[in-house]
């Protein structure tokens, strides 16, 4: 999708940093139902360390209610504005929809799965599986934004898409 037009470097810092919300959504997701005791402690360790001020006042501010704050900021303020650029309207909504999947995630996780998995083996894959791919997803994202390029994931950059005009 690069024919929107070229993109100055601050558009492509703006459109990266938005991908530190799903990052962070991730992180506390996964945190909470598998704690310390992954195999993947290391990585994740290694990225939790530099993000944990900013993960503290992101969920632990206003009383837990700075992430729809921020959502309902971001939507209404940056993807519905068409004064911003076309490249960081349509990265903030990726960004966006993949919090989303996170959280529906979550929600299909506390109500229907946690009774029946539990804390077993099934739930630990299942969380870091869960985090690997939205790593994988968020860094794709990030150096495709850094590049200057729509980054093209699938189903999601379609919805972004169709929210972006």
């Amino acid at each position: 999708m690069a024919w929107r037009g070229s993109t100055s470097p601050s558009d492509r810092i703006f459109a990266s940093l938005v991908y530190l919300l799903p990052l962070m959504d991730a992180i506390v997701l996964c945190f909470n139902q598998v704690g310390s005791g992954s195999f993947l402690s290391p990585i994740f360790n290694a990225i939790v360390k530099p993000l944990a001020p900013l993960i503290g006042i992101y969920y632990f501010s206003l009383g837990g209610f700075m992430p729809l704050i921020v959502f309902f900021a971001l939507f209404m303020l940056v993807v519905r504005n068409e004064g911003i650029a076309h490249f960081i309207r349509f990265n903030t909504m990726q960004a966006i929809l993949i919090g989303i999947v996170l959280s529906l995630v979550s929600i299909l996780w506390s109500f229907i799965l946690a009774p029946i998995f539990g804390g077993s083996l099934i739930a630990q894959t299942l969380f870091n599986t869960i985090f690997l791919g939205t790593l994988v997803a968020v860094g794709y994202s990030v150096i495709q934004s850094a590049m200057g390029r729509y980054a093209e994931i699938p189903t999601i950059s379609d919805a972004a898409y169709t929210q972006v005009r």
